[in-house]
């Protein structure tokens, strides 16, 4: 099992801002061919731009990434970018999914955009793969190839009731080629008086050698937790069924609201190595990294 432990972590991606609101975050990485690429979202406070970007980069050694290209909510015909979702396919290609905010609503969508290298993403050529509905929006997938079969986790919101939008359950859905999904549904929901009593997002997921699966989600207890969610584990006996484990949070920030979040997990040579969207003292967000060796 794999809790940040964010004492032995180091900084990969500074925020592009000091205090509340300005955010680098949201990882997504993917080892390959000697490297690791990693997706992330870019934010600044509501009113100066929300999620603003999201940028492709690389790295040799995992923490000093080189940005590939950076692609900007205009591009995307969208009020907000979330989470991005990068995936390796198994004929050497590449899919960036992005979670799009519908102008004027409290809509997502979920779009794809695929490519021959992660340099070469272009937005002109995406298209809508998880496109919601008048009653739910959906983002922050989780994307795993099992056995032959694309698995995926996403963030379905409630949208009847605008006050009430923030809310969330994490949702399971099924694929053969990652495009066409269908949906098994809710895999991980929140637990009334708990820590993750408002919402629960699956970040990351393992299976294990028997088809049981740990995964690792965010959760928040009230509204005015949002964006600041802490890190808890789910495991289950197959990836549509999850029980969140133990009465606390696994991990957390020490710092103003406590977020720790979004945690990555890939595995490299020798080790995995994590990464995850932390709040530091002056309450940006910073994504960090950390090394967990063999």
């Amino acid at each position: 099992m794999f809790i940040p432990q964010p004492d032995r972590s180091v900084v990969a991606v500074f925020p592009p801002g000091d205090g509340p609101g300005f955010w680098a975050g949201a990882p997504s990485a993917v080892h390959r061919d000697g490297s690791i690429y990693l997706a992330y979202r870019l934010r600044r406070p509501l009113g100066e731009g929300r999620g603003y970007a999201v940028a492709v980069a690389r790295s040799a050694d995992g923490e000093r990434f080189e940005t590939l290209l950076t692609i900007t909510k205009e591009r995307m015909d969208a009020e907000s970018l979330e989470r991005p979702t990068l995936v390796a396919t198994p004929d050497g290609g590449w899919r960036l999914y992005l979670s799009c905010a519908t102008h004027g609503t409290k809509h997502w969508r979920v779009e794809v955009i695929e490519a021959a290298d992660p340099a070469s993403f272009d937005p002109a050529t995406s298209r809508v793969v998880l496109p919601g509905d008048p009653k739910t929006g959906v983002k922050d997938p989780v994307i795993v190839r099992h056995d032959g079969l694309w698995h995926l986790w996403a963030s379905s919101h409630p949208l009847e009731d605008p006050d009430e939008a923030d809310q969330m359950v994490t949702d399971y859905a099924t694929s053969h080629d990652g495009l066409e999904w269908t949906w098994q549904g809710t895999a991980l929901d929140r637990r009334p008086g708990s820590w993750d009593s408002r919402g629960v997002r699956v970040s990351a997921v393992r299976f294990d050698g028997d088809g049981a699966v740990t995964a690792y989600y965010d959760g928040r207890a009230s509204a005015e937790e949002n964006y600041e969610e802490r890190t808890g584990v789910a495991t289950g006996p197959g990836p549509s069924t999850l029980t969140a484990d133990g009465s606390v949070p696994a991990a957390r920030s020490p710092y103003a609201g406590g977020g720790l979040r979004y945690v990555d997990i890939v595995p490299v040579p020798g080790g995995h190595r994590l990464y995850y969207e932390f709040t530091r003292a002056d309450g940006a967000h910073e994504l960090r990294t950390e090394l967990r060796p063999s």
